[in-house]
């Protein structure tokens, strides 16, 4: 099967030329600079590669609606799949907490079954995008390690992140900054939230450190990529290094992006952040990392419509190039989660494509390829 499309503003790696890209057998055949007569016109629209989508905790948002109901996983995963797709992303990485979580009650089970949705609506074609499996291991509970082996050597895993929500660590710095976000949300007695401190911090001396060892050692023999989460210090930076980790997920200081990306790391970051113009917990700015040259990745994170929406707001915003920008969407995540065929319109890549035109300053997807076929 072949398509042809003309007259686009093809962003490329590292340029933006005027042109037409010819898709032939779910990959990219050509790409030609100039004037053509051959395919669809896309009246100069911007064309880009299919966004790659590290983590978003968007699918369990459509599985548990409200606190304590839970929907169809495979109809939560087709309206997932919808916004995902429509929203420009062909490669997504659906993220699923594994380990005990005093507000979800029988994590494991619920993991069971979207995992089980996910591998469904793969193998009988019903999805968009193309969806992948990225485990969240919150390290302190007691179970993860048994979760993570339950899961680490299916086909669709290929990404883990390793976390630890401890008041006081990581994103949650102060456990005064703790204690204000999670007392209002669990509806705590000031003598109940001192108790359910404690208990983190228990669980945290007990099990956080031989547990990152477990997971990080299994999911090397399957050869899964991994990520680190909330990075603060020079002292975690180095923990990841010395890890193996690709991925830095929003590390909540300067001093842990700069040395993350210094040491090679992919330094990843939340769109919303980029488009709300700053942090919703209060830790560093996006847009600030990209400045500073020190921003390598963009996630949706629980807004799919912020991927590409930021990516376009980040040139005016913090004076990089339109394809250093996209590049943060497409071509870095894609090697930094070790899928080295997508990401890039290029000859031979997977044809993984995006119409979007810009109204004022938002752009609009109108149209969605992948490996060479419409899906939105």
């Amino acid at each position: 099967m072949e398509t042809n499309f003309r007259n686009a503003r093809i962003v490329r790696a590292d340029e933006v030329v005027t042109g037409s890209v010819q898709m032939k057998d779910g990959a990219i055949a050509a790409v030609d600079t100039g004037a053509s007569q051959v395919g669809e016109d896309l009246e100069g629209d911007y064309l880009i590669p299919g966004l790659v989508e590290l983590h978003t905790d968007h699918l369990e948002g459509h599985y548990r609606p409200r606190p304590g109901v839970y929907w169809n996983p495979l109809a939560a995963l087709q309206a997932h799949d919808v916004q995902i797709a429509g929203s420009g992303i062909t490669t997504v990485f659906d993220a699923v907490r594994i380990g005990s979580d005093p507000e979800m009650p029988g994590m494991g089970d619920h993991v069971q079954v979207l995992v089980d949705a996910i591998e469904a609506g793969v193998a009988d074609g019903r999805l968009r995008a193309d969806h992948l499996i990225h485990l969240r291991c919150e390290l302190p509970a007691h179970d993860v390690v048994d979760d993570f082996e339950r899961f680490c050597a299916q086909p669709l895993v290929k990404l883990a992140s390793v976390m630890d929500h401890t008041p006081g660590q990581r994103q949650y710095q102060t456990v005064s900054k703790y204690r204000q976000y999670y007392q209002e949300r669990l509806r705590f007695t000031d003598a109940e939230m001192d108790a359910f401190i404690a208990e983190r911090e228990a669980e945290r001396q007990l099990y956080s450190d031989k547990h990152r060892k477990a997971i990080l050692k299994r999911g090397s023999e399957v050869g899964i990529a991994f990520a680190s989460h909330d990075d603060a210090t020079m002292e975690h930076v180095a923990e990841s290094v010395a890890d193996g980790v690709s991925i830095a997920e929003f590390p909540t200081t300067m001093v842990a992006a700069e040395q993350s990306h210094q040491a090679g790391l992919a330094v990843l970051m939340g769109a919303p952040n980029v488009v709300r113009g700053g942090s919703h917990s209060g830790n560093i700015a996006a847009v600030d990392l990209a400045k500073e040259g020190c921003l390598d990745v963009l996630s949706s994170d629980y807004v799919p419509g912020a991927l590409v929406l930021a990516a376009f707001q980040l040139p005016a915003l913090a004076g990089i190039s339109l394809p250093a920008a996209i590049r943060m969407v497409t071509s870095t995540p894609a090697r930094a989660a070790h899928l080295h065929d997508r990401g890039e319109i290029a000859a031979g890549k997977r044809a993984d494509l995006v119409r979007v035109r810009l109204h004022g300053d938002m752009p609009v997807v109108r149209g969605v390829w992948r490996q060479g076929l419409r899906v939105s």
